[in-house]
């Protein structure tokens, strides 16, 4: 009897494991992401997009992330689905060119005024550029006019409000040989310069005698852009994995993590500032 039992049993084993073990979970669709190097040298981005990995069927792959040059050249040769970076001739490039679509802003970064330690002009502590920008004219102190679109257009825009046209001696070209190099230039002329935060306090841009001497000023900020690849350029970019992470990045959601992230810096000062609620409405998440 005993024998005529056995395949019974094991027949019953089978079925068991066939119906009892877990079902196996859907592959997570992979968009790939050309990212600006100061959301991923902060942790930003990695964090963010850990949030939107959670809550879909997605998982995001930085395939290149850096300097807006190779950003571009790398969404011109459809090696992303998604470019984000700061608003620019570049951005608007790649729409016009027909590259990208769907670009809109979503958050903002803070650019500073960095001058040396010695501070001629006395602005050190100040958190309204257009004011600082004006005492810096008034003594004539060296300012670096830095060649950078980004911080040339919020340094105009400043002095601008100051209702100054910065000319004379004290105003001297930039000659620095690259970017990174900038503070050193400056330093070497004892000479104020509007840069970008992030790269300051993350060590991307390093001087022995400069410091940071105005910031927090909520008109010295730049927008960053998010854009889709377009499909009909590139037919088999994920697009509606992009769209869904566009959308994710204009949320509440982001938002909140913005303003939480920002929170968390040890000097209480955000890194990245969430634009007013006048996002384009999400999609559903796939």
């Amino acid at each position: 009897m005993k024998y005529f039992l056995l395949p019974a049993v094991v027949f019953i084993a089978v079925l068991g494991f066939l119906f009892l073990r877990p079902p196996k979970l859907p592959e997570r669709k992979m968009i790939r992401v050309a990212v600006i190097g100061g959301m991923t040298m902060t942790g930003m981005w990695q964090a963010l997009t850990a949030e939107f990995e959670a809550e879909t069927n997605y998982k995001v792959e930085v395939v290149v992330t850096g300097p807006k040059q190779i950003l571009v050249e790398a969404f011109r040769k459809g090696e992303a689905d998604l470019l984000t970076m700061h608003s620019s001739d570049a951005t608007t490039d790649l729409v016009a060119d027909g590259y990208g679509i769907n670009m809109h802003p979503w958050t903002r970064n803070q650019l500073v005024i960095v001058g040396p330690s010695s501070d001629p002009a006395h602005i050190k502590g100040m958190h309204d550029g257009a004011a600082a920008l004006k005492k810096i004219a008034e003594t004539q102190s060296p300012f670096v006019d830095h060649f950078s679109n980004g911080a040339r257009e919020v340094a105009h825009k400043m002095w601008a409000k100051a209702g100054i046209a910065p000319q004379g001696p004290w105003v001297i070209k930039d000659e620095s040989a690259y970017p990174q190099d900038i503070l050193h230039y400056a330093e070497q002329h004892e000479a104020y310069i509007v840069v970008g935060r992030i790269p300051v306090i993350q060590g991307k841009m390093k001087s022995n005698k400069m410091e940071i001497m105005v910031e927090n000023d909520p008109a010295m900020v730049r927008p960053y852009m998010v854009m889709e690849a377009n499909p009909v350029k590139f037919p088999h970019t994920n697009s509606i994995g992009a769209h869904a992470l566009a959308s994710y990045l204009v949320s509440d959601r982001a938002k909140r993590f913005l303003r939480e992230f920002g929170q968390r810096q040890p000097d209480g000062i955000p890194l990245f500032h969430p634009l007013p609620d006048v996002a384009p409405a999400e999609v559903k998440m796939q």
